[in-house]
This record gives C-alpha cells, sequence and structure tokens, in this order.
C-alpha cells in the first residue's frame, strides 16, 4: 500500500523526519525585540488606564484647584475669576476662627469615632473567627450597614438622637431631668455624629480584620494552648501581633477618612446654612468649605481650604509612615 505524497513529492513520513530548518537571523532578530518590548512596555501598558484616570479626574483637578486658591472668585460679582489675590486667602484662612473651630471639630470627631470604631470592629471580627453557626450569615450582617445608604442612617439616627421625641432620650428618661438636646452642645453632638459614623464603617473593618485573622497559622495558637494560654492571651500575643500591619492600615485610612467627613454633619445639622449647629458645634473642615463654595459663593476661598486640608491629610500620612517604619524597626 502506497503512502499518500504531498505536492512536492516528499511523504508525510519523510517530513518527520527531516529537521526543523532555523529561522533566519534578521528573524530571530525580531523576535528577540518583540520579547524585550512586551517584558519591559506590558507593565505600563496596564497601569496606563490608571494614570490616565488620575490625571484627569485627579491631577487636573488639584491643579485647578491651587489656581483658583489663588483668585478672588465668585459667581456675585462677573470678571472676579481673572482677579488675581496671591496667598491672601491662605492668610485669611490662617486668621478665620471658624476653619480653626471646623478644624477642632474634625479632629475631635475623628477621634471619638475612630477609636471606638477599630476596637469594635477587632471584637466582632475576633467572634466571627470562632466557627458559630450560621457563621456566612452573620459575616454579611455586619457588612450591612456599610452598603447602607448614608442619608437612610441619617434619617435614623436623627430620630434616635431627637431632642423631644427620641428614642436614646425615651432611654435616657429614668436617669436625666430633662431631655438632652444632643445638637446643642459639643460633646454631645460629636457623639451623635461619631455614632452614625462608627455604624456605618465598623461592619467594613471587621472584614478586613476577620480577613486579616484567617491568615494567622493555627500552629502557632495550638502551641500557645500547650504553654497554658488562655483565650484571651492568644488573642493579646498571638492575633494582635500577627494583625499589626492590617491595624496600622486601618488606622491611616480611617484617619484619613476622618478628616474628609461630610455627609454625617451635612445631614445631622438641621440649620439651612450648613453651620453645623446653631454655634457650630459639629462643623467640619469639609462642611465648612462647602458652605464657602455654594453658600456663600466664595470660590477661591473654598479652593483654599480645600488645599489647606489637602496639605494637613499629606502631613498625617507621612507620620503615620514614619510611625510605621519605627514599628517595623522595632519589631
Amino acid at each position: 500500500m502506497t503512502s499518500a505524497v504531498d505536492h512536492r513529492g516528499a511523504s508525510p513520513e519523510q517530513d518527520r523526519g527531516r529537521p526543523a530548518v532555523p529561522p533566519s537571523p534578521r528573524r530571530q532578530a525580531w523576535r528577540s525585540r518583540l520579547y524585550r518590548l512586551d517584558v519591559k512596555g506590558s507593565p505600563y501598558l496596564y497601569v496606563l488606564p490608571f494614570f490616565g484616570l488620575f490625571a484627569v479626574f485627579g491631577l487636573f483637578p488639584l491643579i485647578y484647584t491651587a489656581v483658583i486658591s489663588t483668585t478672588s472668585w465668585s459667581p456675585r460679582r462677573p470678571g472676579s475669576e481673572d482677579v488675581s489675590v496671591g496667598l491672601d486667602n491662605y492668610t485669611a484662612l490662617f486668621g478665620d476662627a471658624n476653619f480653626h473651630n471646623a478644624l477642632i471639630n474634625t479632629f475631635g470627631i475623628g477621634l471619638v469615632s475612630t477609636v471606638p470604631q477599630l476596637l469594635l470592629a477587632l471584637g466582632i471580627a475576633h467572634l466571627l473567627n470562632y466557627r458559630l453557626r450560621g457563621r456566612l450569615f452573620l459575616r454579611m450582617g455586619v457588612l450591612i450597614p456599610y452598603i447602607t445608604s448614608v442619608a437612610a442612617v441619617a434619617l435614623i439616627f436623627n430620630q434616635v438622637f431627637a431632642r423631644d421625641f427620641g428614642l436614646l432620650n425615651w432611654v435616657l428618661q429614668p436617669f436625666v431631668d430633662s431631655p438632652v438636646d444632643w445638637r446643642a452642645e459639643t460633646w454631645s453632638s460629636w457623639l451623635a455624629v461619631s455614632a452614625m459614623v462608627t455604624w456605618h464603617w465598623t461592619g467594613y473593618n471587621a472584614l478586613i480584620y476577620l480577613a486579616a485573622m484567617q491568615t494567622v497559622p493555627y500552629e502557632l495558637y495550638e502551641s500557645a494552648s500547650i504553654d497554658g494560654a488562655s483565650k484571651w492571651q492568644q488573642f493579646r500575643y498571638v492575633t494582635i501581633p500577627s494583625l499589626r500591619p492590617t491595624i496600622i492600615f486601618t488606622v491611616i485610612v480611617s484617619t484619613i477618612g476622618a478628616l474628609q467627613l461630610f455627609a454625617e454633619p451635612f445631614l445631622f445639622d438641621t440649620t439651612r446654612n450648613n453651620n453645623g449647629g446653631s454655634e457650630r458645634q459639629f462643623q467640619t473642615v469639609v462642611l465648612y468649605l462647602y458652605q464657602q463654595f455654594w453658600t456663600n459663593g466664595r470660590y477661591g476661598y473654598a479652593a483654599a481650604i480645600a488645599w489647606t486640608l489637602f496639605l494637613v491629610t499629606v502631613v498625617i500620612a507621612l507620620v503615620n509612615f514614619l510611625l510605621v517604619r519605627r514599628i517595623r524597626s522595632a519589631d
């Protein structure tokens, strides 16, 4: 039986026995050039969309805001966008008592909300790390406040902290002489706004801690148990040190988020001019920026507030970075 012969007169069996023809030197050089280009250029192509979006929606607004901060632009004065005032807006800002008050409120509310929030998140994550019944349902449940609209949360908490018919004052009625006006005093308003922030973000941080806890080797807990360590000692001396990078991350992110706090005090405020209370008890920096921009129409001054807040955030981030480096070097 004869084998099939191709159009060149050679059978397939004979083609299989022939050695492969090496590519020409020109083709080898071209392939080598493409390989080097792929290795060196592909990573830049992958990150290019991010930097493109950042340039359009991040870098350009930042630069444009810096330019506006040196003008006296106001829609109530036509042509004022071209009037340059140099650093006068920043000079006026440093002497603005309302800005100083807003800065104090921002740091105060941030401290009152961040510390309990992270401690509660750490405790909830530790409980969810046990083998409980319905663990998946409980883990999904702690995320519900995070996915809930801030407006809906503020609406509920406005009813809870209402002076005359609020749920919290009804609970405190046997212990106080008169209903507490949560918006009237500085500390009470800070606690009310912090309660909203804590409610909204605790579950989110708890899931971050939970994911980090599940990466801790079980052998560490087993060794600690053999050595006679209790559950609390295991949590203190095994879990907490293992979560140190995650805890540092959540502290930095929560601090930056506290500096940008706006929605909760804005929705908790019952005044119509965004004062953050009758005497600016809980007016944050971003709320003050919003008031100067939309209510007062001082675009240049509001841009100066935005850039000052940006610089404050950068300084705090650098301080956190230095603390992280010191902690790591100590370890």
